[in-house]
């Protein structure tokens, strides 16, 4: 698999539009740390990690608001052959402010709003709303 980040947020699309509650993906670090920011957020309703067959994996149960998923899109926007980084001044908001995206700071994963706040730049990892 070239690009693990982008298989979660695929599995968490999927899930959500067919309607399960839990969604398994393999552990890694960054992985973990990017579905605690959707949790903070309130797009996701709880993250743990549990032993599975091979590895360990990640479950996240995600949120439903009148039997429609709290995510309604989920986008990738630095990609292993595209990488995309923004300055400060560069961040811009998702949807008016209604959603947000996920920026790899030196100081860890955070939202858009935090970056612009803490005056820090880094990659873009996705957009969700």
């Amino acid at each position: 698999m070239t690009d693990p980040i982008s298989d979660m947020l695929t599995r968490i699309r999927n899930a959500s539009i067919i309607g399960k509650h839990n969604v398994d993906v393999p552990m890694s670090k960054m992985k973990f740390a990017l579905a605690k920011v959707f949790e903070k957020e309130g797009y996701i309703s709880s993250v743990e990690i549990i032993d599975g067959v091979k590895c360990k994996q990640i479950r996240m149960q995600l949120k439903y608001e009148n039997k429609q998923p709290k995510i309604t899109a989920i986008k990738r926007v630095s990609k292993p052959g595209r990488r995309i980084y923004v300055q400060t001044t560069g961040i811009h908001t998702v949807r008016s402010g209604y959603g947000i995206s996920i920026i790899s700071t030196p100081n860890g994963l955070m939202t858009n709003i935090e970056a612009r706040k803490r005056r820090l730049g880094g990659e873009v990892i996705c957009e969700i709303f």
